[in-house]
C-alpha cells in the first residue's frame, strides 16, 4: 500500500512539473511573438519659457544657479527648534501617513494586476473513508489535484494594464513627494510667523510701558498748565490703541500654535520656540537666471506625468477588448484508493489529466467597447490638460515668489 502510493505521489509531481514546463513555454512565447495594441507613450511638447520671469538682470547668476536647487531644507533652516518641529511633522503628520498608504495600496494594486502575467496554479487534495454496512466493507480513496490557467497576452491587454498599474504607484510616490515639501513649507511658514508675532506682542507690551510713562509725564505737564488736556487725551488713545492690540495677537499666537501642532499629528497645544526672528539667519538669496527646466524636478508636475503614462497605457487595454482572448488550461492528478471486499487487491491507483484551450471574442456588446475606448481617450486628453496645467501654475508659482 505505501508503495503504491508513493508510486501516485511520484507519478502525480511529474505531471504538475510537465504542465508547469509547458505554461512556461507558452508564456515565454507569447511575450516574444505577442503586440501591444495602442499607442506608446511619447513626453509631450510643452512650449514653455526659458528661463523664469524675473526682474533682477545680473552677469554674475549664471554662475550662482547651482547652488541653491540642490541645497537640503536641513541647511536651509539653521533653527534647532524649527528642524525638530519638521521631524515631528515627517514622522507624525497624519496626511504624510494617508499618502504613504496609498503607496502601499497602489503597489498592492499592481502585484493583483501584474500577476495576470504568470500562469495561475492551484492544487487539491480530497480524502474520503467509510465502512458500507450491507457488505461490511470499509473503503479509504485519496486524490490529488492540480489545476493550471493561463492567459495568452497576445494582443498586450494585460501588459497595458501592468504598465498603467506601475505608472499610477509612481503617481503615488511622487505626491507623497509634494505632500512633504508642502508639510515642511507650511511648518517652517507658520514657524516664522510664530516668532514674528512673538516680536510684535513684545514690541507692542513695550508700547504700553512706554506710553503709560508718556500719559504719567503729560498729565504732569497738564498739571503745570505746560500741556493742554487734548494733549492728555491723545496719549491715552495711544496707550489705548496699544491695549487693544495685545488680546488680538495673543489670540493669534494661539490659533497658529495650534495650526502648528495639527501639522506635527498633535493636539492643540504651546509650541516651543527656538532663536527669535531677530536671531534667525537669512537663507540664501535665490539667484537671477535659474533655468526653467528645474521645473521638471517638482513632484507634482511628476506626478501629473505619472498620470498621464497611466491613461497612455489605458488606451491600450482598451483597444485590446476588441480582440480575441485566450485561455489555456491544464489539470492533472492522482487517486489512490483501498476496498476491504477484495482480498486479492488491496488497493487501486488511477491517475488523470486533462487539458483545453478557451477563445472568447467579443461580437455585439451594445456599443460597450467603443465607449470604453472613448472614455479612455477622454481621460488620456484629461490627463495631457492636467500635465499642461501643472506646468502652468508651476511657472506661476515661481514667477509669484521671484517677484516677491
Amino acid at each position: 500500500m505505501g508503495y503504491e502510493f508513493e508510486r501516485s505521489r511520484k507519478s502525480s509531481a511529474t505531471l504538475m512539473k510537465n504542465l508547469a514546463l509547458l505554461f512556461c513555454v507558452i508564456f515565454a512565447s507569447s511575450l516574444l511573438c505577442g503586440c501591444m495594441v495602442g499607442p506608446n507613450y511619447h513626453k509631450p511638447a510643452v512650449q514653455t519659457p526659458a528661463a523664469f520671469r524675473d526682474l533682477r538682470e545680473s552677469p554674475q547668476a549664471q554662475a550662482q544657479t547651482a547652488s541653491f536647487a540642490d541645497l537640503p531644507w536641513w541647511q536651509v533652516f539653521e533653527d534647532p527648534q524649527l528642524q525638530e518641529l519638521i521631524r515631528t511633522a515627517l514622522k507624525q503628520n497624519y496626511d504624510l501617513q494617508l499618502a504613504t498608504e496609498r503607496i502601499d495600496a497602489e503597489r498592492g494594486q499592481l502585484a493583483i494586476t501584474r500577476s495576470s502575467l504568470f500562469p495561475q496554479v492551484q492544487g487539491n487534495g480530497n480524502f474520503t473513508g467509510g465502512k458500507e454496512q450491507t457488505f461490511q466493507t470499509k473503503y479509504n480513496f485519496l486524490s490529488l489535484t492540480a489545476d493550471a490557467a493561463f492567459q495568452l497576452d497576445l494582443f498586450g491587454r494585460l501588459r497595458r494594464a501592468t504598465e498603467a498599474a506601475r505608472a499610477q504607484v509612481l503617481a503615488t510616490e511622487e505626491a507623497r513627494n509634494t505632500v512633504t515639501l508642502t508639510l515642511v513649507s507650511d511648518v517652517a511658514s507658520d514657524y516664522f510667523t510664530l516668532l514674528q508675532m512673538d516680536l510684535e506682542l513684545q514690541i507692542t507690551q513695550n508700547t504700553v510701558k512706554t506710553q503709560e510713562g508718556s500719559v504719567k509725564l503729560t498729565s504732569f505737564r497738564l498739571e503745570h498748565g505746560v500741556a493742554t488736556k487734548l494733549d492728555v487725551l491723545q496719549a491715552q488713545q495711544v496707550l489705548d490703541t496699544a491695549n487693544a492690540q495685545i488680546p488680538d495677537l495673543e489670540r493669534q499666537i494661539g490659533q497658529e500654535e495650534d495650526a502648528i501642532s495639527i501639522l506635527l499629528g498633535d493636539y492643540p497645544k504651546g509650541v516651543s520656540r527656538g532663536r527669535p526672528l531677530e536671531e534667525q539667519s537669512l537663507p540664501p538669496d535665490v539667484p537671477a537666471g535659474l533655468p526653467s527646466t528645474l521645473l521638471e524636478r517638482r513632484p507634482d508636475i511628476r506626478e501629473a506625468e505619472q498620470i498621464l503614462i497611466a491613461a497612455n497605457a489605458d488606451i491600450g487595454v482598451a483597444k485590446a477588448e476588441f480582440f480575441p482572448q485566450i485561455s489555456l488550461t491544464g489539470s492533472g492528478g492522482g487517486g489512490f484508493g483501498r476496498s476491504s471486499a477484495f482480498s486479492s487487491l488491496m488497493g487501486s491507483q488511477v491517475g488523470i489529466w486533462s487539458y483545453g484551450a478557451q477563445v472568447s471574442q467579443p461580437i455585439f456588446t451594445g456599443g460597450a467597447l467603443r465607449g470604453n475606448l472613448r472614455f479612455a481617450e477622454s481621460q488620456h486628453e484629461q490627463a495631457l490638460t492636467a500635465y499642461k496645467q501643472a506646468i502652468q501654475h508651476a511657472f506661476g508659482d515661481v514667477s509669484d515668489a521671484l517677484i516677491g
